[in-house]
C-alpha cells in the first residue's frame, strides 16, 4: 500500500471531484487572534458548525476538535482541515515588536502522526517571505519542506499559505509579482492547495493563477457583513482561475451561513456568475 492513495482518497473528499473545486469555511480564526464575532462563545460555535454542513471543508484548530468533531462524523459531511499553525504576524493585542511592528514568528500546533491518527484530510500551514532577516526565510522554507514530507508519508493533504512579511508596510507586498512569487514558491514546495489573499482584481490576480500550478482558493479577509460583496469576490475569483474560496468570517459572521454557503457553491461549483439580487436568499 502507498501512502499516496490516503492523500487522493482525502483530496477527494476536499475538492468536488465532478468539479475539481472547493468551498472551505476557515473558523479557527481564535488560536492567532482572540475570540471572533460569530464564535465568541461555545455557544456561538455549536451553533455556526450545525449550518455549515453544505461546505466542501471546514478548517479548525486542534483544541476545537472534541467540541465540533460531529461536524465531521458520517457520509455527505465537509472534510476536516486542521489549522496547523500559531502565529503572531499582524495581531492588535500585544502585537510583537518594537512600536507594534514585527517580522513575527510562527509555532506547529500538532505533529503529523497526531493529524491522521484524528482522520484529519489536510492541514494548513502559513509561508512567510520577504522578511528584512534572512534566516526567518530560510526557517520557513525549512519548515513549510519539513511539514510537507511529513504529511506525503502519513497520507495528509498540505495546504499552504503563502504571505508578505511586510504586508503592512504598504499595498507593494500585495502586488501581482509579489503573489506571484510566493505561490510559486508553495506550489515548488509541495503544496497540494495553495490559499492566497485576493489582490483586487481579475486582472490582477489572473497571472497568479496562472503562474501558480497548484490549484489556489482565495482567502476571504474582513468581511460577512455584505452577503453581495462575498458572492462578487467569489465570482471574481473563479473568472480568474481559482480553484475555489477559503472563506472564514464572511460565512461564519452572516445571518445565514447556510444561505451563503448555497450562494457560494452556485458560483463555484455551479460557474454560474453572481447574482445579486438572489444572493444570500
Amino acid at each position: 500500500m502507498d501512502s499516496r492513495t490516503g492523500k487522493r482518497i482525502r483530496l477527494g473528499r476536499l475538492l468536488d471531484p465532478s468539479t475539481g473545486k472547493a468551498i472551505v469555511v476557515a473558523a479557527s480564526h481564535g488560536v492567532m487572534s482572540g475570540p471572533p464575532a460569530g464564535l465568541r462563545t461555545r455557544g456561538e460555535i455549536e451553533s455556526v458548525f450545525a449550518r455549515l454542513a453544505t461546505a466542501d471543508g471546514v478548517m479548525v484548530t486542534p483544541g476545537m476538535l472534541p467540541l465540533v468533531e460531529d461536524t465531521f462524523v458520517g457520509r455527505d459531511r465537509p472534510a476536516l482541515v486542521l489549522h496547523l499553525d500559531w502565529k503572531n504576524h499582524g495581531r492588535r493585542i500585544y502585537t510583537p515588536g518594537q512600536d507594534g511592528r514585527s517580522e513575527g514568528v510562527l509555532a506547529q500546533l500538532a505533529t503529523l502522526d497526531e493529524v491522521a491518527a484524528a482522520g484529519v484530510d489536510a492541514v494548513m500551514t502559513y509561508l512567510y517571505i520577504g522578511q528584512r532577516d534572512s534566516r526567518l526565510e530560510r526557517a520557513e522554507i525549512e519548515r513549510n519542506a519539513r511539514i510537507v514530507r511529513d504529511a506525503a508519508r502519513v497520507g495528509v493533504a498540505v495546504i499552504i499559505e503563502p504571505r508578505s512579511a511586510l504586508e503592512a508596510e504598504g499595498a507593494e507586498a500585495l502586488g501581482t509579482d509579489v503573489l506571484s512569487l510566493y505561490c510559486r514558491i508553495s506550489a515548488d514546495i509541495g503544496a497540494d492547495l495553495v490559499k492566497a489573499v485576493w489582490n483586487g482584481s481579475v486582472e490582477a490576480f489572473a497571472p497568479v493563477a496562472e503562474s501558480c500550478y497548484a490549484p489556489i482558493l482565495v482567502a476571504g479577509g474582513p468581511g460577512g457583513d455584505d452577503e453581495s460583496d462575498t458572492m462578487r469576490l467569489a465570482a471574481d475569483s473563479m473568472a480568474a482561475g481559482a480553484a475555489g474560496v477559503m472563506f472564514g468570517r464572511r460565512v461564519f459572521r452572516a445571518e445565514r451561513p447556510e444561505a451563503v454557503l448555497a450562494g457560494l457553491r452556485t458560483i463555484v461549483h455551479g460557474g454560474h456568475p453572481v447574482d445579486t439580487d438572489t444572493a444570500g436568499r
